[in-house]
């Protein structure tokens, strides 16, 4: 009887046991439900849930070079953790995540404080933005805005991420035909807080674009992005495209050191470093591969067509082009106006480049890294293509634009995030002095004061690449001036000729508005800069060359004096040719016979307001007088 009792005895306990653990996960399963439901994007501490069907594609990758962390502060590695849940899993009905399709919302910023974009993805597709209140959103989401990124995000929002581009290509580019042996593609995009929309559309169109059987992958490089929709929002929707991994590095990489630990990540032959926000033409990827194929030291790149930042317009770049530098070592691409005329394929025929612009190019991955990869030395952002571009031609390579592959490239009114210190961009450009340009780096100094005086106070440490530039046999300075960029004018530089054009009557120095390139324009006169950045010269042909690239001269319209393009042919017109007083200082229009004099605004009736902010007086031709407004001297900055 006692054993009987006992026996029941345990199995009321296991009864009990066995409710009292039901009751536990039946609590547990309403709390989740409930969880999802009361769902709050503001309130981090809540518990994370994470379909769990979902690959993991997310590969946190550490700096294998000390150098490379830069103390920008930014938060610690644990940032990087889902911290904040951006999607909610859809899960009514299924008994096995794994064999269904997954849904899930993704909450992006909004474009006002009152109201967010809830769109809707399923498999890569971003539907139709809807809009919530704030106060189910949650408030944590930064302001979307064009101080946040540089373009009217609001815009792009409102774009499909799989629009295609209207045809641009030359007719003859579509008669092209490639084999079905050109070497397999790794495209690297590096991103650090990019906007969604922008992002995604980028790798769409690649997808879109790019033939499967040459396409080997798209690897998304996350350089320590801080903002929410590109943690694990983008995880999971990555987690449902083909042929695309994510990587993040564990710390602040910049351009050059994200696009190395993509390629040392890359599977492909051939690397094509492509910026986060790039739209493709289709059939941009053969030509590119075609021309890697045929010369393996070949780097090339599609001609870049513009995004318009405020619209979102597509407008195609006029062919042909070019990448070139100045002295100053700033990037342009410039109309190239020395292709011979009635050639009936410079239509489809690559342009050699002097330089190739950072925001598309292929190189075949065994050069590039024989050739030295990008300098780690270069910090953040900023000039390393410029650096890459002269060790390629120096060191055994070439560069290219492909006009038969076009890829748009959104143009940003401002960079959406700022340098640490402005001076990290000079020192980039002094590594690119101080290891490439041999004697001529004096001409990038006197026009260029702020990375001078830098360079006097502290080395760059150039020694590793030194060594890399004579282990590779690379050619000089020299030799790349003269058959590479022999287009681009040499400065003299004589002393007590050039320098800042400073006149006595008014404390000022001749200047221009920079950033029209070749346009040219009226002089005008402002407060001297002492940065170099209004360095002009008289040289032996009597011409004043104006600007870090030399190719705009003094000219005269009637009494008022612009710049021009400098002539091409020599000797130059008297047009062009002016003399220099050094016992009055005047500076006397050989043309003219008349004497160059700064006017102050306040004697030009016919300037508008905005004018009158941007400069103090405009340059004139005047009867000689010896008025301090017509004298003139060179202030030479940097010996």
């Amino acid at each position: 009887m006692g054993r009987w009792s006992r026996a029941v005895r345990r199995r009321t306990f296991c009864l009990w046991l066995l409710l009292l653990g039901f009751a536990l996960f039946t609590l547990a399963i309403s709390d989740l439900f409930s969880r999802e439901r009361d769902y709050n994007p503001g309130a981090p501490s809540r518990s994370l849930y994470r379909i769990p069907s979902a690959p993991d594609l997310e590969v946190i990758v550490d700096s294998w070079d000390p150098a490379l962390e830069l103390d920008v502060g930014l938060p610690p590695l644990k940032s990087l953790q889902e911290d904040q849940l951006l999607f909610v899993p859809s899960l009514e009905g299924t008994k096995n995540p794994s064999q269904k399709k997954g849904g899930y919302k993704v909450l992006l910023p909004g474009t006002n404080k009152e109201n967010r974009d809830v769109a809707s993805a399923t498999h890569g597709e971003v539907g139709k933005a809807a809009r919530l209140d704030s106060e189910d959103t949650g408030r944590y989401m930064e302001p979307s805005s064009v101080q946040e990124y540089g373009f009217n995000e609001a815009v792009s929002e409102g774009i499909s991420v799989h629009r295609r581009l209207p045809e641009a290509r030359h007719p003859a580019c579509l008669e092209q035909h490639f084999t079905e042996s050109l070497p397999s593609a790794s495209v690297v995009i590096c991103f650090h807080n990019e906007a969604w929309s922008t992002l995604l559309r980028t790798v769409h169109s690649v997808l879109s674009t790019a033939p499967k059987q040459h396409l080997r992958e798209v690897l998304l490089v996350d350089d320590l992005s801080q903002h929410g929709h590109l943690k694990s929002v983008l995880s999971e929707y990555v987690s449902r495209l083909s042929r695309v991994r994510l990587v993040r590095s564990a710390r602040r990489l910049g351009v050059g050191g994200c696009r190395s630990l993509g390629a040392a990540k890359a599977e492909g032959d051939v690397l094509v470093f492509m910026d986060s926000h790039c739209e493709c033409q289709k059939g941009w990827l053969e030509p590119l591969l075609q021309k890697v194929a045929q010369d393996r030291t070949r780097v090339v790149s599609p001609i870049i067509d513009v995004i318009d930042w405020r619209t979102f317009q597509y407008n195609a770049t006029q062919w042909p082009v070019r990448g070139v530098f100045d002295w100053r070592l700033d990037f342009h691409w410039e109309s190239y106006t020395w292709m011979p005329d009635g050639d009936p394929d410079a239509a489809v025929q690559a342009l050699r480049s002097p330089v190739l612009g950072g925001e598309v190019f292929a190189v075949d991955r065994h050069f590039f890294q024989r050739v030295g990869g990008f300098d780690p030395g270069m910090l953040l952002w900023g000039e390393e293509q410029i650096e890459l571009s002269i060790r390629v031609w120096s060191c055994g390579g070439s560069m290219e634009v492909v006009p038969c592959s076009r890829v748009a490239h959104l143009d940003r009114h401002h960079l959406p995030y700022s340098f640490p210190d402005q001076e990290l961009l000079q020192s980039n450009k002094i590594r690119i002095a101080e290891i490439w340009m041999d004697v001529y780096k004096k001409i990038f100094y006197r026009r260029d004061t702020l990375a001078h005086f830098i360079r006097q106070s502290e080395s760059p440490g150039i020694s590793d690449r030194l060594q890399l530039k004579k282990s590779l046999g690379c050619k000089n300075f020299q030799w790349y001036l003269s058959t590479v960029y022999p287009q681009l004018y040499i400065p003299e530089d004589r002393p007590a000729l050039s320098g800042e054009l400073y006149n006595v009557g008014t404390a000022s120095c001749a200047d221009h508005p920079r950033g029209r390139g070749l346009q040219g324009g009226v002089m005008n006169i402002s407060p001297c800069s002492g940065t170099g950045s209004q360095h002009c010269e008289l040289n032996s042909e009597s011409e004043i060359r104006w600007g870090p690239q030399g190719g705009l001269c003094f000219d005269a319209i009637g009494e008022r004096v612009v710049l021009s393009r400098c002539p091409a042919q020599r000797p130059a017109s008297s047009r062009f040719q002016w003399k220099f007083v050094k016992l009055s200082g005047q500076l006397v229009h050989l043309q003219s016979q008349l004497c160059l004099e700064a006017v102050p605004e306040v004697g030009l009736s016919h300037s508008s307001p905005k004018e009158a902010n941007s400069h103090s007086g405009e340059l004139f031709l005047r009867p000689c007088t010896h008025h301090p407004k017509q004298q003139w001297h060179f202030d030479h900055l940097v010996e």
